[in-house]
């Protein structure tokens, strides 16, 4: 389990794609490219599983980033309005 802080180190697509070439391709072992590139063993077991079972290795993980054009304040009036709609609701009953 990472610790809290823990910093991950990000592999482009390319970094990838070479190493599992090599263990694919050439019949390199994994123990010795982990050691070659300073990568985990079980990661790059991992890469070449994928690649073996057709994941894409380029695909962006996580949620999309989304554009900063959201309009705070009008979300603000819309929530205290459906606020004071639950209250009068609420004192109703």
């Amino acid at each position: 389990m990472a610790s809290k802080g823990q910093k991950f180190r990000k592999y482009s697509y390319e970094e990838k794609m070479s190493v599992i070439k090599e263990v694919v391709g050439e019949g390199s072992s994994i123990c010795e490219l982990s050691t070659k590139y300073q990568i985990n063993a079980q990661t790059i077991r991992t890469w070449v599983y994928q690649y073996r079972h057709g994941n894409r290795m380029d695909r962006m993980r996580g949620r999309p980033k989304v554009e900063d054009d959201i309009d705070y304040k009008q979300r603000y009036e819309i929530l205290k309005e459906f606020s004071a709609f639950l209250d009068k609701r609420h004192k109703r009953k």
